[in-house]
């Protein structure tokens, strides 16, 4: 009888890891199944099982993870751009949600119009620092109530709101506000709440309750659980980045204390990005676009046949060249960068976003980069000139299991067991 059994729905792939005694004893690997995903879960099973030649499969707890179905849609609205509406926008990405619709200051009918078409399943309202401007996310609250969407609703905005916001709202959760007072970041209580929803909406994939009824924990956002485990790993290795190059997103997560004295706005500690965009299978459109393919003869019927899971030696050179491009698009949209602003004492630099220059490992991630050489592609995205700010000494590991999300959604509730498993993985 094995320990823990994982299991990862992806948007492209299945991967179940079994673990015993804190060891990895293997994997097995299927398409998802997006019309039942306990098909693909099975298929994925009976992949360890043939690897194994094994015929009982038997085990103590079964964790899963999951960014099926296109993850958790979700719109945010506050009051300033820079200042709330960015902070219930780190909480939200931290969180493992998709952001659809970002607005700042008060609803105009397109905006009501839009949050109508978008249908999410999490609308966050922020706005204003504690005791300070309440207006903006009460009239807020009232345009969305007049929609009569049945959607959770989460409140993390100025205090003095949190009573006549649920007046407003029939269901409405209210947590610490995203951005209590200037220059302080509060996101956590927020990406909680975010968790709960996921874990409610995620069952609705098709077959996704079959999976819930037998896991020990809930189902957790596969980047959710990502950014879990970077943060526990942080606190042994100091600051780092992981890089997550998937078949529908690219995501990127730091976890960084340092902060340059010349930032104009503050950074959460732990921040993500996906870019929903930037995918070397769903999305790959995109990178075919932004990536130099003439040497390849017969691109087009190449990518028509082009598969989740790469078979000939032509698709084998393609998906180095997408993940490159994915990897330096990625980067340069989630670091900082130092610009020029005209001031009364003359022109002064100030660094706009978040400076990674102070990064010691880089943890590579995902399908493409384990399965390709991470490194190198990595390696040569930074040897490039760039105006961001980028890592600059930083340590190159791979998570040479693939398993940071297996163990991020283990880690809580065997945090010591997680990180003891992943550092064998990195090499």
């Amino acid at each position: 009888m094995y320990d823990f059994v994982i299991v990862e729905i992806g948007s492209t792939t299945t991967l179940v890891n079994v673990f015993d005694k804190s060891i990895l004893i293997g994997q097995g690997v299927h398409p998802t199944t997006v019309e039942d995903v306990t098909i693909g879960v099975n298929k994925a099973i009976e992949d360890f099982k043939k690897n194994h030649l094994i015929s009982d499969f038997d085990y103590k707890e079964m964790f899963a993870t999951s960014s099926a179905a296109g993850g958790l849609r979700m719109t945010v609205h506050g009051l300033v751009y820079d200042m709330t509406v960015k902070a219930a926008r780190e909480a939200a990405l931290g969180a493992g949600a998709n952001l659809h619709f970002i607005t700042a200051g008060k609803l105009k009918p397109f905006d009501l119009k839009k949050i109508e078409s978008i249908n999410p399943n999490i609308i966050l309202l922020a706005g204003g620092v504690d005791f300070g401007e309440r207006e903006t996310a009460l009239y807020n609250a009232r345009k969305i109530s007049s929609l009569n969407l049945s959607v959770p609703i989460g409140y993390a905005g100025n205090c003095e709101n949190t009573d006549d916001l649920t007046d407003i709202l029939n269901e409405v959760t209210c947590v610490d506000n995203v951005y209590p007072k200037i220059d302080n970041l509060n996101v956590e209580p927020t990406r909680r709440v975010i968790h709960e929803v996921f874990e409610e909406n995620i069952i609705h994939a098709k077959g996704m309750k079959n999976i819930k009824s037998v896991v020990t924990d809930n189902i957790m956002p596969t980047p959710g659980a990502v950014m879990e485990i970077a943060k526990l790993l942080a606190n042994e290795l100091g600051d780092l980045l992981v890089i997550d190059v998937g078949g529908a997103t690219t995501d990127i997560h730091s976890v960084t204390s340092y902060v340059n004295d010349s930032v104009i706005s503050p950074e959460p500690d732990a921040k993500r990005t996906v870019e929903g965009d930037l995918g070397v299978y769903i999305n790959k459109d995109n990178l075919v676009s932004l990536t130099d393919l003439s040497s390849f003869n017969n691109i087009n019927d190449l990518l028509e046949n082009y598969s989740p899971i790469t078979k000939s030696d032509e698709e084998h050179e393609l998906v180095p060249k997408l993940t490159y491009t994915a990897v330096k698009e990625s980067l340069n949209r989630h670091a900082g960068e130092y610009k020029e602003f005209y001031t009364s004492s003359g022109v002064k630099r100030f660094v706009e976003g978040k400076d990674l220059t102070d990064i010691k490992y880089i943890i590579l991630t995902g399908g493409a980069l384990t399965n390709l050489d991470g490194k190198e592609i990595v390696s040569k995205v930074l040897e490039e000139k760039s105006k961001k700010l980028l890592p600059i000494n930083a340590e190159i590991l791979i998570d040479g299991k693939y398993i940071m999300a297996s163990l991020g959604v283990l880690s809580r509730k065997y945090p010591e067991i997680a990180i003891n498993i992943l550092r064998r993985s990195l090499v």
